[in-house]
């Protein structure tokens, strides 16, 4: 389990306040928030990046900074991917394991098992530049998985993907949670992509960590006003109770959400985005 206790810390001005979150081994996490909040520094702050201005971050009950940096067993994902422009494919996803003095044998065969696994290795010998941005999303994520991390965070990985690509990232997601039961955390601004992989979200709003709540309640009943705002939802009147059930709708364009069976009418995919 990774537990985050009264976590804060100060970046030029840029605050993150008394975050408490408790994340269980294999879950899949999203990190949810308005541009400026702070997803980002408290991904790359679980991760350990960041020394505390209070608090703790541990890892199965060892604080995260016990363990230096390219010991622990993590994989990051960035937004623009990172791979280095004046490496091939194959030379990206292997340059973890030459840090971490992997024989030459052995690492190559773990690349080679990574690209096929993750249907690439048809780029091996190809240069970032000359990859479509999916080829890109692929071949960050076998540099990263190639170290078989035991947590992998993302931050925003699928926002520069167009909607069909977008989609089957969402599956390859799901096939490398199930293969290699890894714990998942991610930044992201689309609430369906929150809502369909993870199994809970966290809202942060100006610094702080404000709810934490299921995926399949994204659009359900939450106590913060500024949730509430943030989540584009408007708290139903009187007259919208029926047969002694509430109704709630949602202004995430058109989106309606029953409360009463928690079941989704009239929804499609762009109703959550």
């Amino acid at each position: 389990m990774i537990s985050v206790e009264n976590y804060e810390v100060n970046l030029s001005g840029f605050r993150l306040k008394n975050i408490n979150l408790n994340i269980n081994k294999g879950e899949i996490f999203a990190i949810v928030g308005e541009t400026g909040a702070g997803k980002t520094i408290l991904l790359e702050s679980i991760a350990g990046f960041y020394s505390p201005d209070g608090g703790t971050i541990s890892y199965g009950g060892r604080s995260v900074w016990d363990t230096p940096l390219e010991k622990r067993r993590i994989g990051f994902v960035y937004q623009d991917y990172s791979l280095f422009p004046h490496m091939k494919v194959r030379a990206n996803i292997e340059f973890g394991l030459k840090m971490h003095k992997v024989p030459k044998k052995e690492r190559r065969e773990a690349v080679q098992q990574m690209m096929k696994m993750l249907r690439i290795d048809h780029l091996a010998d190809r240069y970032p530049v000359t990859l479509s941005g999916g080829e890109k999303q692929r071949a960050a994520l076998a540099r990263a998985l190639v170290l078989k991390p035991q947590v992998l965070f993302m931050d925003e990985p699928f926002s520069a993907l167009d909607p069909n690509t977008r989609q089957r990232m969402y599956e390859l997601i799901r096939s490398i949670h199930k293969n290699f039961g890894c714990t998942i955390i991610f930044v992201t601004h689309d609430f369906y992509e929150a809502a369909s992989l993870a199994g809970r979200v966290g809202v942060m709003i100006k610094g702080e960590l404000r709810e934490v709540f299921g995926g399949e309640n994204m659009f359900g009943e939450h106590s913060d006003p500024e949730v509430v705002e943030f989540l584009g939802r408007y708290e139903a009147k009187e007259s919208d109770y029926e047969n002694g059930y509430k109704n709630a709708f949602c202004r995430a364009r058109g989106f309606t959400w029953q409360r009463d069976r928690d079941k989704r009418l009239g929804a499609d995919e762009q109703g959550f985005r």
